[in-house]
């Protein structure tokens, strides 16, 4: 029997890379759509380089997966997304559009793509990205939270629409995780104290590999201790 197949989208680091890494552990055969390709040896990944915001590149991307593994989809994890920061009064309409064309259009043009496979196998697992700014909007990030608030909402609609053809629809939700993703926002300092992308990772995997009748509709992750342990008096 041939081994799933699994769609990550945004691996080149961070929660992506990493989710691929879990997934290859795990015994899943892993798509990787991006603009940059990860360092990754194993025969059960491939590579395809795609922008998630152009239609385009996503149907190539798909022809492309299904040339290489053929057409055994079981999961498809929309990883792929950024922010731009900043008043709202002051944020560029360009980056306002940009941010919504990967975070929530390129979102749509993925599991697009995916669903009729996992209807065919009436089965199947969509795990969308969110974040905690999905759930509570942050000063300087109006069009980001936006966007994950979207995320949540495509989420909670689609795991409804999707539910009686055997797919699951879950909305994770990451606090601060150490990755590349903050390193130009100037408030905030990357730090051990904040998740890790394995730890976020390991996660997902453990929701790809949930019973079939059991659905986790929403996951929200956070550190203990985001400032690290208590000073012992």
């Amino acid at each position: 029997m041939s081994k799933p197949i699994i769609i990550v989208t945004g691996v080149s680091k961070g929660i992506g890379k990493q989710c691929v890494l879990s997934l290859l552990k795990a015994g899943y055969r892993v798509a990787g759509w991006g603009r940059t390709a990860p360092i990754i040896t194993n025969a059960d990944f491939q590579f395809f380089k795609c922008d998630v915001s152009i239609l385009a590149q996503v149907e190539s991307a798909m022809l492309q997966t299904r040339l290489k593994f053929g057409d055994d989809f079981y999961g498809l994890i929309n990883n792929a997304g950024f922010g731009y920061f900043g008043s709202l009064e002051a944020l560029p309409d360009d980056q306002w559009h940009a941010m919504f064309n990967t975070n929530v259009h390129g979102l749509m043009y993925c599991t697009r793509a995916v669903v009729p496979y996992l209807k065919d196998r009436q089965a199947g697992h969509i795990i969308n990205i969110s974040s905690i700014a999905g759930l509570d909007g942050v000063v300087q990030g109006s069009g980001y939270s936006a966007t994950k608030y979207a995320v949540r909402g495509i989420s909670h609609s689609l795991y409804k629409e999707l539910r009686e053809d055997g797919i699951k629809v879950s909305c994770v939700y990451p606090g601060s995780v150490q990755t590349n993703f903050f390193d130009d926002v100037e408030a905030i300092t990357p730090s051990k104290n904040m998740l890790q992308p394995e730890e976020v990772a390991q996660c997902i995997t453990q929701l790809i590999q949930s019973s079939p009748n059991f659905l986790t509709v929403d996951v929200e992750l956070r550190p203990l201790m985001p400032k690290g342990p208590k000073a012992k008096a």
